[in-house]
């Protein structure tokens, strides 16, 4: 089996960083779009990311995917969600990046100590004890971030949406460290 390791970074900010002065946190993002926008200008850029990948990854807040990927603006689709699982919505996606806009890689990440290693499939009897109504979506929770790589880079490789499924990688972020662990899909 060969292992690759990938050296990655991710940002942090202390608390007193991301809190607004006044107002809310989205207060907060709208004022900085604000002078994002003053400075803004159109980069003339098609839709088509420029080195045909896909990147399917977490949602976590700290995996700063374009800077620990060395991406650029245009580079790729990112495609985020907890636990960076392969869902309907994910085949959705890159089925519609493929087939309308030109990728051909798909790349997928999860990372250590992701909150789905900690819930189970009892959160969804919980959220409908309190609503009231099921959710219909499947939590996706696991305990072996190795073999949720694995089953996630099955799911791209069976799609019958998808068309380009010889280039499928899945990756761990270890967020302690900053580096990308490959996972052999033969386990």
């Amino acid at each position: 089996m060969t292992i690759n390791v990938i050296a990655m970074s991710t940002s942090a900010h202390s608390p007193a960083d991301t809190l607004p002065t006044a107002g809310t946190v989205t207060d907060r993002l709208v004022e900085a779009n604000g002078k994002y926008a003053a400075r803004f200008t159109d980069p003339g850029m098609d839709a088509r990311p420029v080195l045909q990948v896909a990147v399917v990854a977490c949602m976590d807040a700290r995996l700063d995917l374009h800077a620990a990927l060395g991406l650029e603006l245009g580079d790729c689709h990112t495609i985020r969600n907890a636990g960076g699982v392969v869902t309907d919505d994910v085949i959705r996606s890159l089925t519609i990046s493929q087939r309308a806009l030109g990728t051909r890689s798909v790349v997928l990440i999860h990372h250590t100590g992701c909150g789905l290693e900690s819930l189970t499939e009892e959160f969804r009897h919980e959220l409908e004890m309190e609503v009231g109504q099921r959710p219909a979506w499947a939590v996706e929770a696991f305990r072996d971030v190795d073999q949720d790589v694995r089953q996630s880079m099955q799911r791209v490789r069976t799609s019958p949406f998808l068309v380009h499924t010889d280039d499928v990688r899945g990756f761990v972020f270890d967020v302690t460290t900053g580096l990308l662990r490959e996972i052999d899909p033969a386990g």
